[in-house]
C-alpha cells in the first residue's frame, strides 16, 4: 500500500511539473524544424557580425574630430540600447512570474540577467576606452557613467542573489521583486543621457557610410542578445528537468527498497 502511494505521488508529481513547465512530447519533425531555425538564425548573427567587423576596417571612414577611436561607438550604442531591451525582458519577466507563479518566467529572468550584465559590462569597458581616448583618464564620474555602473552593480548582484538562495520558490519570488525595484536605474541612465549635463558628446554626425555600419551592428547586437537569452533560457529548463528525473529515480530508488 506504501509503495502505491508512492507511485501515485510520483506520478502526480509528473504531471504537475509538465503542466507547470509547459513540457510537451515533441515529433522529430517539430525538432528538426526547431534545428534549421536556430542554424539559420546563428548563421545569420555571425555573417552579420563578420559583416560589420569588414565594414569598421575596410569601408567606414574615421570621425573627422574623434579620429579612429570612434569606431569602437558602433559597438557602444548598440549594446547600450540592447541592455535596455535586456533589462526591459527582466521586468516583464518578474512581472510575469508575480502574476502567474510560472517558472518559466523565473528561467528567462534569469537568462535575461546574464545577458544584461554582460551587456553592462561591455558598454562599461568600451565607454572606458572612448575616455582614456578623448579626456585622458579611464573613468570620471559623470551622471552618465556613475548610473550605468550602478546598473551593473544591481545586476550583477542579482545574479549572485539568484545563487544564494536554494528553494526554487523563495528564490523566483525574490528575484521577482528584486528584478523590479532594480529597472528603476534603467530610466535613470535614460535620463543622465537627455537631460543631465555630462562630458560625453551628445550628438556626432556620421556620413551615409557610417550610418549603414552603424545599422549593421544595430541589428547585429539585438540578434546576438536574442539569441544568447533563448540558449540560457534552454539551459535552464535543461537542467530543471534533470534535476526533477534525478529526484524522481531516487523515489524510484527508494520505492525498490520498500517493496523488497
Amino acid at each position: 500500500m506504501r509503495a502505491y502511494l508512492h507511485a501515485k505521488s510520483f506520478n502526480q508529481s509528473k504531471c504537475r511539473y509538465t503542466k507547470h513547465f509547459g513540457a510537451t512530447v515533441c515529433s522529430r519533425s517539430s525538432i528538426s524544424r526547431t534545428g534549421r531555425f536556430l542554424y539559420g538564425y546563428w548563421t545569420t548573427t555571425i555573417l552579420l557580425m563578420a559583416l560589420g567587423l569588414v565594414m569598421l576596417v575596410v569601408y567606414t571612414p574615421n570621425e573627422s574630430s574623434f579620429g579612429s577611436v570612434q569606431k569602437i561607438f558602433y559597438l557602444h550604442l548598440p549594446s547600450a540600447i540592447t541592455m535596455f531591451l535586456a533589462a526591459s525582458t527582466i521586468f516583464i519577466s518578474s512581472v510575469g512570474y508575480l502574476w502567474s507563479r510560472s517558472i518559466w518566467w523565473d528561467d528567462l529572468a534569469h537568462a535575461s540577467g546574464e545577458v544584461t550584465v554582460l551587456l553592462c559590462t561591455v558598454v562599461l569597458f568600451t565607454g572606458m576606452i572612448w575616455g582614456k581616448s578623448e579626456w585622458g583618464h579611464w573613468w570620471t564620474w559623470s551622471p552618465r557613467l556613475t548610473f550605468s555602473l550602478v546598473l551593473w552593480g544591481l545586476y550583477a548582484v542579482y545574479l549572485v542573489v539568484r545563487h544564494m538562495i536554494a528553494d526554487q520558490t523563495r528564490r523566483a519570488t525574490i528575484c521577482a521583486v528584486y528584478g523590479l525595484v532594480a529597472f528603476i536605474d534603467v530610466p535613470l541612465v535614460y535620463v543622465s543621457v537627455k537631460l543631465m549635463p555630462d562630458v560625453h558628446p551628445s550628438s556626432i554626425k556620421l556620413e551615409p557610410s557610417m550610418q549603414l555600419t552603424l545599422l549593421v551592428w544595430s541589428v547585429f547586437i539585438p540578434l546576438l542578445m536574442s539569441g544568447l537569452i533563448y540558449t540560457r533560457f534552454r539551459l535552464c529548463q535543461r537542467i530543471r528537468m534533470l534535476r526533477f528525473q534525478h529526484s524522481n529515480n531516487q523515489i524510484h530508488t527508494d520505492l525498490g527498497g520498500v517493496s523488497s
